[in-house]
């Protein structure tokens, strides 16, 4: 592999150099792809955000900000989102009927919305990892200061050209970063099984916050049991746990019923004999209405044509 590389379309090469570890004790250069942020929805960060691209398996926030401190200095680096942590689905704690009638909620007060918050990250369970692990040629999006620190790095990244200049992966991190190998395994075992006081308060938690999202659901939804609709009508209904239904699936009820509807409508037809007997007989009419139209049409051409006879 050469010692440099050119951008790659619209990406700057920014080659760091791994230091050698107990496991891989050779030196090795890894690149990484860096260009201007410019996702599909655009987002107000990013004039002053960074796409990179094959960052490395073992890549943490306080990697990049070593990083990017010895590129253009302190205080120029502010977080960096991982595209793989994105993908993470988020369990959730929402009832059945809170998740219908979602929409419906009104907007808490700022100290209560913020103990909710408080509760549902104790209802989480503890992670099992204390650090994450990316796929190789995965991407980030790191946040900068401002505009011109992206200007910043972009610059000194071009103006990497031997490779005694190339920046040090976990060169500065020290001890910030829990370590890997056989310590992160043991770690991961331990976080695996945590002890009966632990899942016991996570246990509460998770029902604290359950129960007291389903008993705002029930209330909301027999307040909206009470209000009028668009034509200012109030829908009946028997009380019971289930929520009102959405107009979406109303509209769905409503369409199956006239599916249904045209559907015995139609078996119905031509079922008795005397209706076959008719419906023929409006056939045979229609047959003979249609040849008389097309004779009085051939009479027509006929006479408008004349008589015609070719020269000799």
């Amino acid at each position: 592999m050469s010692e440099t590389h050119n951008p790659t379309g619209d990406f700057s090469v920014l080659p760091i150099s791994i230091p050698p570890l107990p496991a891989f004790p050779i030196k090795a250069i890894h690149y990484l792809y860096l260009r201007r942020n410019a996702p599909r929805i655009p987002t107000p960060d990013d004039s002053r955000s960074l796409f990179i691209a094959n960052v490395p398996c073992d890549s943490t926030d306080v990697h990049f900000r070593a990083l990017f401190t010895s590129l253009v200095g302190a205080g120029r680096f502010e977080s960096i989102t991982f595209e793989q942590d994105k993908k993470v689905p988020k369990s959730s704690h929402e009832p059945a009927q809170a998740v219908r009638i979602a929409a419906h909620r009104k907007r808490k007060r700022g100290d209560e919305d913020l103990q909710n918050a408080r509760d549902e990250a104790a209802a989480e369970l503890p992670s099992t990892w204390n650090r994450q692990l990316y796929r190789s040629g995965s991407a980030a999006v790191a946040l900068l200061a401002d505009e011109k620190s992206v200007d910043q790095v972009l610059k000194a990244v071009k103006k990497l050209k031997k490779p005694k200049d190339y920046p040090v992966w976990g060169d500065g991190v020290k001890d910030k970063a829990p370590p890997l190998g056989s310590q992160w395994l043991k770690s991961h075992n331990k976080l695996s099984y945590p002890g009966n006081d632990v899942a016991q308060a996570t246990m509460d938690a998770y029902f604290t916050v359950f129960n007291r999202k389903e008993k705002e659901a029930e209330q909301l939804a027999k307040r909206l049991r009470n209000e009028p609709d668009e034509d200012g009508f109030v829908t009946v209904t028997r009380g019971g746990r289930a929520a009102p239904a959405r107009r979406d699936e109303a509209e769905e009820a409503k369409e199956k019923l006239l599916a249904r509807e045209q559907k015995k409508k139609d078996e119905m037809t031509d079922f008795y004999r005397f209706q076959m007997r008719e419906k023929r007989k409006a056939e045979q009419v229609e047959i003979l209405k249609r040849f008389e139209e097309d004779k009085k049409k051939v009479l027509a051409m006929k006479e408008k044509r004349g008589k015609f006879r070719p020269e000799t």
